[in-house]
């Protein structure tokens, strides 16, 4: 009888958190959910934070569950979250206060305070990222601001994974893919960017090693082992601590469609975009505002940040909030039945960042472009959904435009490819099919990582040929593709 190997992913995101066992037989991968629960921000005052101790205490729970269900049979695990968020810590260990979610509204007016002392071009040339206000650059320079005491006492930056690494193991560090995403990190040198730290007045003594994808980071402290009754060592691997690197590595492509796929992950964020060998970082993918992020084996994430489901979800919570409980398979029922191409907009507008009433603000955004707004709630998030997969499309021939090469199929992973509405509505506007699934690719990817740490797997190729062998797909064809291109150049017209 074969043996089967247990690794375990602890997955967080924007909304949810997962505790999740990969069993390996040697042929096929299975999943098993063993924990799950909600994440979202605390609002204190004006601010909103991450409730990090619950995290915390939540990732211990599901890694006890696993311990329980699988005694002795666990190999290793590994955390991956969001991006861009960190907290700091004092010099003898400790966390300085509760760290603060990407969408709380001191980084207002942070992107053009940096461009009055940094040029935009210059800092694109070294961190190649994306501007956007939610950039750990950005949070950091509105501490520095403000004078934050945090900033002024901290001896150490820690990206979010990081930090529950290090309260795992002890062990300080930055892996690499969240590091990327910070905008802190100078992509062509590999470290960090010190100089533009030091020009806009930011401490670069805090950020600590480098760690790569793959890398053991230690075993679990004997506190949290005894806590959970562990007798065993367990090992914690970093695999691509970003959730979206994570997403990309579970991507089940062939590796003969290696070069002409995109891939988006899914959810509260659409992050869409191609594998590279190198960063793309030149006038046209700053003109575009493009970014480059790091992969797991030497691969670049040349990718596009769009606002996602967040529209939906946002938009849900409101008419919550108003007494009007819907689930989502009820709105995507109501969106199918409303009319096609009512109202458009672009889903990256600023007014849609922060929380709050989201149907008022694409009501808004509809009055300002001219547009009737939504009446209905099937409207709404018609309009929404519409408005996703044109932007898909944007992101499509850009990609190409920066490559050179032709995009001939989509990947759609994680929870987002449940909504089969918008994976028609994508092979629809961008005219290529588009496959969709697996959907906890983020937690597939990193357990990934941690087979190829302890030489279960020797590539992420065989890797994600083990993917296709193990978990099904869904392949959607494109429809109507007359009407999606006449509406594709209306909302070239609207959001221009």
């Amino acid at each position: 009888m074969t043996k089967t190997t247990n690794f375990l992913a602890l997955d967080l995101g924007a909304e949810s958190g997962r505790a999740v066992v990969g069993r390996f037989n040697g042929e096929t991968l299975r999943l098993e959910e063993v924990h799950r629960f909600a994440n979202g921000p605390i609002r204190i005052h004006d601010n909103l934070h991450w409730n990090v101790l619950s995290l915390f205490a939540e990732m211990k729970q599901g890694l006890a569950k696993a311990v329980h269900e699988h005694e002795g049979e666990l190999a290793t695990i590994g955390v991956d979250t969001w991006g861009v968020d960190f907290g700091l810590l004092d010099r003898v260990g400790h966390l300085i206060g509760n760290p603060y979610h990407y969408r709380d509204s001191r980084t207002d007016g942070m992107v053009e305070k940096a461009f009055d002392i940094v040029p935009r071009e210059e800092i694109f040339e070294q961190t190649g990222i994306q501007f956007m206000q939610l950039n750990s650059l950005f949070q950091l320079l509105a501490m520095a601001r403000q004078n934050a005491p945090a900033l002024e006492i901290a001896e150490t930056l820690l990206m979010m994974p990081d930090l529950f690494n290090y309260w795992f193991t002890g062990q300080k560090g930055c892996e690499y893919t969240d590091a990327s995403t910070s905008q802190c990190f100078d992509m062509g040198r590999g470290g960090w960017a010190s100089s533009l730290l030091e020009k806009l007045g930011l401490p670069a003594h805090i950020f600590p090693e480098i760690i790569q994808p793959g890398t053991e980071l230690g075993p679990l402290l004997p506190g949290i082992a005894a806590e959970i009754g562990l007798e065993q060592k367990l090992a914690v691997i970093a695999p691509g601590s970003h959730d979206t690197a994570s997403a990309v590595a579970g991507v089940p492509v062939a590796e003969s469609d290696k070069g002409s796929f995109a891939y988006i992950s899914s959810g509260t964020w659409s992050l869409m975009g191609t594998e590279t060998a190198t960063p793309v970082i030149n006038e046209k993918s700053l003109a575009y505002n493009f970014t480059n992020e790091g992969g797991v084996q030497q691969t670049i994430r040349l990718l596009k940040n769009i606002m996602g489901l967040w529209l939906v979800q946002e938009s849900r919570r409101t008419w919550a909030q108003q007494g009007d409980e819907l689930s989502y398979d009820d709105l995507t029922r109501l969106a199918s039945a409303a009319p096609p191409f009512s109202a458009l907009v672009e889903p990256d507008d600023s007014t849609f960042l922060a929380p709050g009433d989201m149907p008022a603000r694409l009501r808004d955004f509809c009055m300002r472009t001219g547009q009737p707004p939504p009446e209905t709630q099937g409207a709404f998030v018609r309009c929404a959904l519409e408005s996703l997969a044109l932007k898909y499309r944007w992101v499509v021939e850009k990609l190409e435009a920066l490559t050179g090469r032709s995009i001939t199929v989509i990947h759609i992973v994680g929870g987002g490819t449940k909504n089969r509405l918008l994976n028609q509505f994508t092979a629809d506007a961008t005219g290529r099919p588009v496959v969709t699934g697996p959907v906890e690719a983020t937690a597939i990817g990193n357990i990934l990582m941690q087979m190829l740490a302890v030489g279960q797997i020797s590539s992420l190729s065989e890797g994600r040929e083990l993917v296709r062998r193990s978990f099904s797909v869904e392949t959607y064809q494109p429809q109507n593709e007359a009407a999606w291109t006449e509406a594709y150049q209306r909302y070239l017209e609207i959001v221009r």
